[in-house]
């Protein structure tokens, strides 16, 4: 199980590090979780530079794909030599975005009929990419999820647990990373928030 987050340079830590924590709260021998970057280095937004641990091209195979947003996000997402190498399938991989990666999403044509959240800052031109823009922190349709706000990576990394290893393993995760004192209402905010999207809220 490959769980690929898709990382450039300009990016949000918070993006791409919550959701690399809370995922990799699986411990199982197939369960593999990488920073994935179109150069061998990555520098962000706050200039923390990370190693990739896989490249564009292992997205395309990996089990589930997220995007991360950041700076440099609306440049990318118009830059054919990066976005040329993602040639995802929403119909066998779980593929997520938050903030600005939305738009990425939006500009691979992964948001046709699906409404979609992001960052207030984001919000304009993902509505000119011809997607419309929901006020809340996650949605989810089939196999394509989205999320608003720095903090909601960790909605996006709870709906692939849930979806790949089943709500209780979600639960877990969360419970793990929640503040002491608050764990048990921040795990039920959590999962409040992505429920209604699982197969099984059916």
């Amino acid at each position: 199980m490959h769980i690929a987050i898709l990382t450039f340079d300009g990016f949000n830590e918070l993006d791409s590090l919550i959701a690399l924590g809370i995922l990799n709260r699986i411990k199982k021998p197939d369960w593999r979780v990488t920073l994935c970057c179109p150069t061998p280095t990555v520098t962000s937004m706050n200039g923390v530079t990370l190693h990739a641990q896989s490249v564009l091209t292992e997205a395309c195979t990996a089990d589930a794909v997220l995007f991360g947003s950041g700076m440099k996000t609306r440049g990318i997402a118009n830059d054919p030599s990066v976005m040329g190498q993602l040639k995802l399938d929403p119909s066998r991989q779980l593929i997520g975005a938050q903030c600005s990666g939305t738009l990425m999403m939006a500009k691979l044509g992964y948001l046709k009929t699906i409404p979609a959240c992001t960052d207030l800052l984001t919000k304009p031109w993902v509505q000119e990419a011809g997607v419309d823009v929901l006020n809340q922190p996650f949605y989810a349709q089939g196999n394509v999820a989205t999320a608003g706000g720095c903090l909601s990576s960790q909605y996006l990394a709870a709906w692939v647990i849930a979806r790949l290893e089943g709500v209780e393993a979600a639960r877990s995760a969360m419970h793990y990373v929640a503040p002491v004192g608050e764990k048990e209402l921040y795990v039920d905010r959590a999962m409040a928030n992505i429920a209604p999207y699982l197969p099984t809220a059916a």
